[in-house]
């Protein structure tokens, strides 16, 4: 079986340079030239990464019997929340970098980091939850799919635009380089945006699944503790620098997440399950 598997993940990755030569596509572009325009491919899976979990929560307010147009309210919020988390994030994590100007650094049109902007994003949400009355386990629940679809979308423009977001050199099948990303490098490393974009897209489609089936309150623990354990294995493979523990920033924050889903889940294990499936 490792075997066929090997040869399945070599016949994709020829094929996958095959249609690369023979089009325009190619497996990282940070820009569409449009003529005068030139579109970030970053930018545009960051407006997608918003519409497509506004749709879904549009979707979900539906089913609850709340007005649809509300998730467009609360998409705004997120992307409000999620520009100032994304820059907080990427200030810590650049501290060296940008402490010498600071203002400078957060205005810059440069720096925006997805974890930082998950976090930031989802306070939004619950800020604008707080403010129409709809503050509770039913509002966390209702967003836990789409937090996790917004993020595997959001990572695809890590991808295309080969922002440094990869991993750390590999010799797998499925190796890439990124010559030509906003972030080049020549090696052959880890596509961890694609490692991200595969987990959480399932991660969105058994949260999805389970939306009807679980005690309030514990899909949205669920997400907690499947978007820490998410972020934390795929650090293992990148190139983030170790803080504390032989453990970088970001796994630390998803250890507390992952702590805060299991304790939550852990306290309603008698009442979990509350209705059968779809």
């Amino acid at each position: 079986m490792a075997n066929a598997a090997l040869r399945t993940s070599r016949w994709f990755h020829t094929l996958t340079e095959r249609l690369a030569a023979r089009t325009s596509l190619r497996p990282v572009q940070p820009t569409i030239d449009l003529g005068p325009i030139d579109l970030q491919t970053f930018g545009i899976c960051f407006a997608a990464a918003f519409l497509g979990s506004g749709a879904l929560l549009a979707r979900r307010l539906k089913e609850l019997g709340r007005p649809a147009d509300w998730a467009y309210e609360a998409v705004f919020a997120a992307l409000i929340g999620g520009l100032i988390g994304s820059r907080v994030d990427y200030l810590i994590q650049n501290w060296d970098k940008v402490s010498g100007d600071v203002v400078g650094s957060i205005f810059s049109g440069s720096g925006l980091v997805w974890f930082g902007g998950l976090i930031g994003g989802a306070a939004g949400v619950l800020i604008w939850g707080w403010r129409r009355g709809f503050f509770g386990t039913v509002l966390l629940d209702a967003c836990a799919p789409s937090l996790a679809l917004g993020y595997a979308i959001g990572r695809v423009g890590c991808q295309l635009s080969g922002d440094g977001d990869y991993g750390e050199p590999s010799d797998l099948p499925w190796a890439m380089a990124y010559p030509e990303g906003t972030v080049p490098t020549t090696d052959e490393v880890h596509p961890t945006p694609v490692y991200e974009t595969l987990a959480m897209g399932l991660a969105a489609a058994v949260l999805w699944r389970l939306r009807d089936r679980l005690a309030p309150g514990c899909l949205f623990a669920l997400w907690l503790f499947l978007a820490g354990l998410e972020r934390f294995l795929v650090e293992f493979v990148r190139r983030n620098e170790v803080v504390v523990a032989g453990l970088t920033l970001a796994q630390l924050l998803s250890l507390a997440m992952m702590a805060g889903g299991a304790a939550w889940l852990i306290s309603k294990r008698r009442e979990l399950t509350v209705a059968p499936a779809r």
